[in-house]
């Protein structure tokens, strides 16, 4: 691993320009959000990476043949014959 240093510094608004060597190594582009906590005393930044909701539910349950499944859950085709009262 390998670190690269370049200087910015913080304008009147709080606001850092990161430099473009850094943006292109990163593939920061506008609109781009970022992430902060202070670890140490250093400044860490990451990409936020936004996951769809339903993406965390992939794999929590067991592998079915849905196919199976609805019929199961349909029950048995109607016919007279399993509609008729004893």
């Amino acid at each position: 691993m390998y670190y690269i240093s370049m200087k910015s510094t913080i304008g009147e608004k709080g606001q850092v320009t990161i430099p473009k060597a850094l943006r292109d190594s990163l593939a920061l582009v506008p609109g781009t959000q970022l992430e902060f906590i202070e670890e140490h005393g250093k400044l860490v930044a990451w990409r936020v990476v936004e996951q769809d909701p339903f993406s965390a539910l992939i794999g929590l349950a067991a592998p079915m043949d849905v196919d199976e499944f609805i019929a199961e859950m349909r029950g048995p085709r109607w016919s007279a014959e399993l509609d008729e009262k004893p």
